[in-house]
């Protein structure tokens, strides 16, 4: 495809200015850190001496520590249980078509229409009667129960495309609905 001079020009000056326009508040954000505390710079400009410590006290009272591994620890929570039960609900309604799956596609299709703040009232008196309230797994099972729809929605998409010769095949060969799963769509996706 031929694109003319004009219209290539053009493209490249408007992906330049929104370059610019991205980039410029993160540019302020970091020159203005390295001013001493107190002060107002203009605009973009250097100081004379730059503060690097700066960010070494904002790590110290921000308590960077202990929120990277409270981080940390909700990603080593919430991301391998989400993973093994949403690949494993794909699995089932995408693959294997059990009973009711358009039935299950769709309330997992109406979980992703559901906002956060519209459950939040709720989720508060579920952990607060189940006696979970402000500990750490009040933030983990929401968290795997808000992002299991996306998730399971993904897989089956996967396991749908797949080709049925494949589990055809393995199951001629005498697989079993878990070894077909474990040892050969799982690998897949």
């Amino acid at each position: 495809m031929r694109v003319g001079r004009g219209e290539l020009y053009a493209g490249r000056a408007l992906l330049l200015g929104l370059m610019v326009v991205t980039i410029l508040p993160f540019i302020s954000i970091f020159v203005t850190a390295l001013h001493p505390s107190g002060t107002l710079p203009r605009g973009l400009e250097w100081p004379a001496e730059p503060r690097w410590d700066n960010f070494i006290e904002a790590f110290k009272v921000a308590n960077m520590t202990a929120l990277l591994g409270s981080s940390v620890y909700l990603v080593l929570a919430v991301v391998p249980i989400s993973l093994v039960i949403s690949t494993m609900a794909g699995f089932a309604i995408g693959h294997l078509r059990i009973p009711g799956s358009r039935v299950l596609l769709s309330l997992f299709v109406f979980g992703l229409t559901l906002p956060f703040t519209g459950i939040i009232v709720p989720l508060y008196y579920l952990e607060r009667a189940m006696g979970i309230y402000n500990t750490r797994l009040a933030i983990v099972l929401p968290l795997i129960g808000l992002y299991m729809p996306f998730a399971v929605f993904w897989m089956r998409a996967h396991f749908v495309s797949m080709p049925t010769e494949i589990s055809e095949a393995a199951r001629v060969d005498g697989a079993s609905t878990w070894y077909l799963f474990w040892r050969i769509h799982l690998p897949l996706a």
